[in-house]
């Protein structure tokens, strides 16, 4: 699960956050956006994949629905895929140039966990579309129990209907690991207090800024 991306030669940094829904993402994201930007840096939020993704008739089938028959999950994945493509070196790619931090809320990763955790575990097109795409400065992987994360996305009242493979997101846990392990991610516990979980990340931050 190791992936071969193209190094960030840009001057800006690039910091990506993935995990469970209800990993405490927004919650880490918003805290360290606004800790850059008191530093004075120019901060860029974005997320994976695109609102043109997210709001397509087939993504909102795999992520809200239990029945999948009008879909293949591999026709899915491509179009994610491509999203990101397009997103890396049309948006991402322009912003490092122009000096900005770009935070992104999910990135390639959470591409490749969803593929394998749906069975696609041989498919090496993934691993070719991805020398395309800009490596992390820092990857940031949030880590919470399974059940912990559905518990938190049902005390969202948009969310507290929705429907959650649980299988599926204990596979995704397990995969998270894995692939930022291989891909030497930063895993963070947000199990912990969230102040503790902060400290954590702002201490990774911290030696990338002093690599420069």
């Amino acid at each position: 699960m190791k992936l071969e991306m193209q190094k960030n030669e840009f001057d800006g940094k690039l910091i990506t956050f993935c995990g469970l829904d209800g990993c405490g993402k927004t919650t880490q994201i918003k805290r360290l956006t606004e800790w850059l930007e008191s530093k004075g840096h120019k901060v860029y939020l974005t997320k994976q994949p695109s609102d043109f993704v997210r709001n397509s008739e087939i993504f909102r089938t795999y992520m809200d629905t239990p029945t999948h028959d009008a879909f293949d999950y591999r026709a899915l994945s491509l179009l994610c895929a491509s999203d990101r493509v397009q997103h890396s070196n049309r948006v991402i790619s322009q912003k490092l140039k122009e000096g900005y931090v770009v935070i992104s809320d999910r990135y390639y990763y959470s591409c490749l966990a969803n593929l394998i955790a749906r069975g696609f575990k041989d498919d090496m097109w993934i691993y070719e579309i991805a020398k395309s795409i800009r490596k992390p400065d820092v990857a940031f992987f949030l880590n919470v129990a399974v059940d912990e994360a559905i518990r938190r996305v049902r005390t969202r009242p948009e969310e507290k209907d929705r429907y959650i493979d649980l299988q599926l997101q204990k596979k995704l846990h397990d995969l998270y690991l894995s692939i930022a392990r291989e891909n030497e991610g930063v895993v963070v516990s947000t199990i912990m207090p969230e102040e503790t979980c902060f400290k954590r990340i702002v201490f990774e931050i911290d030696k990338m800024l002093a690599a420069k």
